[in-house]
């Protein structure tokens, strides 16, 4: 099946066979023609699918004949839960909407409010934004959603672990009712289904993958080892088997910090991002990796959601996720594409309950593999796990959080998530410069 054949027009072709990509994903083929039908849609798909093309090309495929946004209004809103992802969609339509006349913008918090007051002034088809700074918009009445026309909600079980159902609530409660309605979830938690159940009329049900299931292509196995020395672990396996790009995961934004110190002693090149960072350093950190300059990143869960990488070949689990679903989230960077991957965790005492919970989540039992001369105490007791103000992950995490954020680009066809700076006319992406001017509840 090829993207003509899905109903898209021939300038949304061109502009994607422009990116290499001549076949549609499983969710895109799937998605795109619920999407130009008109009706809500309810789509659980894992990262790595090809999801954001699924709703970025039939919502531009559905308003390119129509009336260009009015000063002031929206035609189409896409909430994300985190600036980077925001980013990421944003591009994603300006990559695919090259040859039409459609205006697009990014909004997110830790920059300045004013730029993207300007921009908002002129009227946007499409806005991608986070619900925090939306909501600052809409208080200070430099946008209307009164004339939205689709609403989709990406990555809505990270947005409601991250506490953001109430600003959802607010946002939904000033769209018009007639709209269509669309609703993106890896996985369909009790609390995602209550909100499709309220949201979504008679939707469409999509699923590409089996419900909190771990990739296939994904060879994921668990390191039994000593609390106090996961690092020089982490350490041996990086250097001995000469990986060249690890993504590792951490519970707290002050252990990754940590970790990075000590990888830097051993002389492996690392860095950290998280809440804490600033949107510069996050950004710079990102693309060290990607072009593999930096040789492994540590990463908290909020601040993973930022990263997409073609290929990534290992990711580790430092420390294992509070939230079991988070476990799916993570190994999820790797093994995509039909691309191989491999997913390590680093197991203590402290931790078992948790592996417990996983194991259970993805109904399957994790292969153990004890590394010679990093054989855990077996008289060892389990400690509590402390977690820092801020830190922690899934419907544990504090509210108040920074995030950043992540989806994933397939090779045979489009995620829409490239992270060119290439700009068109009518468009423009703000957000970019790392400036922490303004309040930064959420993700705003």
């Amino acid at each position: 099946m090829s993207f003509t054949e899905l109903g898209l027009s021939d300038e949304i072709v061109r502009a994607v066979a422009e990116q290499g990509y001549s076949a549609p994903t499983p969710i895109q083929s799937q998605a795109i023609p619920a999407v130009l039908l008109g009706g809500d849609l309810l789509a659980g798909a894992q990262t790595g699918t090809g999801k954001t093309a699924g709703f970025t090309l039939p919502i531009l495929q559905r308003l390119k004949g129509g009336k260009p946004a009015a000063r002031g209004t929206v035609r189409a809103l896409i909430l994300t839960p985190t600036r980077e992802l925001a980013a990421q969609v944003e591009e994603s339509v300006r990559t695919y909407g090259k040859y039409l006349k459609l205006r697009s913008a990014v909004i997110f918090g830790g920059v300045g409010i004013n730029p993207q007051i300007d921009l908002l002034r002129k009227g946007v088809d499409i806005l991608v934004a986070t619900p925090g700074r939306l909501l600052d918009h809409i208080q200070q009445g430099t946008v209307s959603l009164a004339n939205i026309e689709i609403l989709v909600l990406d990555e809505a079980d990270r947005m409601l672990d991250m506490g953001f159902i109430r600003d959802i609530r607010r946002i939904l409660a000033l769209l018009p009712q007639q709209r269509q309605n669309l609703l993106f979830s890896a996985t369909f938690s009790d609390e995602i289904k209550e909100l499709a159940d309220g949201l979504l009329n008679s939707p469409a049900m999509i699923e590409v993958a089996r419900r909190n299931s771990t990739a296939e292509m994904i060879a994921q196995k668990i390191h039994p080892v000593d609390r106090n020395r996961k690092h020089q672990l982490l350490s041996h396996l990086v250097k001995t088997n000469n990986w060249s790009q690890v993504l590792v995961f951490t519970r707290t934004k002050h252990g990754a910090n940590k970790l990075v110190e000590q990888l830097g002693k051993e002389g492996i090149s690392a860095l950290a991002i998280h809440g804490n960072k600033s949107q510069s350093a996050r950004t710079r950190a990102l693309s060290e990796f990607k072009d593999g300059s930096l040789q492994v990143l540590v990463a908290t869960d909020i601040a993973a959601r930022g990263i997409d990488i073609d290929q990534l070949p290992h990711v580790v689990n430092y420390d294992l996720p509070n939230v079991p679903e988070d476990y799916v989230h993570r190994i999820g960077r790797t093994g995509r594409a039909g691309a191989s991957g491999e997913a390590v965790s680093l197991v203590c005492v402290d931790e078992h309950d948790m592996l417990k919970g996983i194991e259970k989540l993805i109904k399957r039992s994790l292969p153990r593999e004890v590394i010679a001369g990093f054989e855990p105490d077996p008289n060892a007791r389990p400690q509590p796990i402390q977690l820092r103000s801020g830190d922690g992950g899934g419907r544990n995490r504090p509210r108040q959080q920074k995030p950043a954020a992540t989806t994933a680009r397939p090779a045979s066809a489009p995620s829409g998530n490239k992270p060119t700076q290439s700009k068109r006319t009518g468009s423009k992406l703000l957000g970019g410069d790392g400036a922490s001017a303004g309040r930064n509840r959420g993700s705003r």
